[in-house]
């Protein structure tokens, strides 16, 4: 088999990996357990939002933070997602089984990539669609806005991924994923989640736009709330060139950062690092 032929025929099995590992995800009972109840504590939180109103607009508080609520879902999927999934695939051998394969990484990678994307879109799915039954002024641009919220997803899932494998590729264990998600709660608290940015003092506000947990907050509100509702935004704009700007410069960040990283991490799998990391494991539990 040529060389070409072998890539292509690795592709394919990293697509069929992918659509396997998504349909186990959401089909597996506890897994989709713990989907429901996360999405229905969201809707939850919102639904007692929905009498508060934006500061100057009738635009309901709840209504507001659907939108943000996605992009935050989004960062937080894709990154803690992907730096996850290595973590455990590294300790349990996948990463090994797929490196003394030819080609295995590169049907490993697509199958991740494919499987955390297709979840983040079903994800997000989930929490919009009941999410319009309960604010009707959410995507009042009709298809613009669809189109709208389709790039800033496409865009968000270029500039999380990357980051979240190079991420995934430094992580020893599943044991060292806080080092992920704690930080990542902590960008959630400073970015105007769950109230407008604006409200918070301009040191935070400027530390928050060096990442994209608030670019595709506000990506995602410009394309599902009403043009009034801009006025709690900094400088009263939705800021789209900068939006696109900044994601675009954080997928080029991932891009150059993770190939690097995980051709190292790849490097170092071996029988005895597997073997070691599965004795510490049992130690912890011992």
């Amino acid at each position: 088999m040529t060389l070409s032929g072998a890539k292509s025929a690795a592709a394919r099995t990293g697509l069929r990996r992918g659509l396997t590992e998504f349909r186990q995800q959401w089909t597996n009972r506890e897994d989709l357990a713990g989907q429901i109840i996360w999405i229905l504590l969201l809707l939850g939180t919102v639904f007692f939002m929905r009498n508060v109103h934006l500061p100057g607009t009738s635009v309901s508080l709840g209504a507001a933070t659907v939108p943000s609520m996605l992009g935050a879902g989004m960062v937080f999927g894709a990154l803690n997602g992907a730096a996850g999934y290595l973590a455990i695939d590294r300790e349990d051998g996948t990463l090994l089984r797929a490196k003394a394969t030819p080609n295995g990484m590169l049907g490993y990678l697509i199958g991740k990539i494919l499987s955390v994307s297709l979840g983040q879109v079903l994800g997000t799915l989930a929490l919009l669609i009941p999410s319009l039954i309960m604010f009707p002024e959410l995507a009042p641009g009709g298809v613009w806005s669809w189109l709208h919220l389709l790039w800033v997803l496409a865009i968000g899932l270029f500039a999380t991924l990357p980051i979240g494998a190079a991420l995934g590729a430094l992580i020893s264990s599943p044991r060292s994923i806080a080092f992920v998600t704690l930080p990542i709660f902590g960008l959630g608290a400073i970015s105007g989640i769950f109230y407008p940015i604006t409200a918070l003092p301009v040191w935070v506000q400027d530390i928050a736009q060096v990442f994209p947990m608030y670019w595709l907050g506000l990506g995602m509100r410009s394309a599902l709330l009403p043009a009034n509702a801009v006025v709690v935004e900094i400088g009263q704009s939705w800021r789209t060139w900068p939006t696109l700007g900044v994601l675009v410069a954080w997928s080029v960040l991932g891009l150059v950062l993770a190939p690097p990283l995980l051709r190292r991490m790849a490097r170092r799998e071996s029988g005895s690092s597997v073997a070691q990391r599965r004795e510490k494991a049992m130690q912890r539990v011992g």
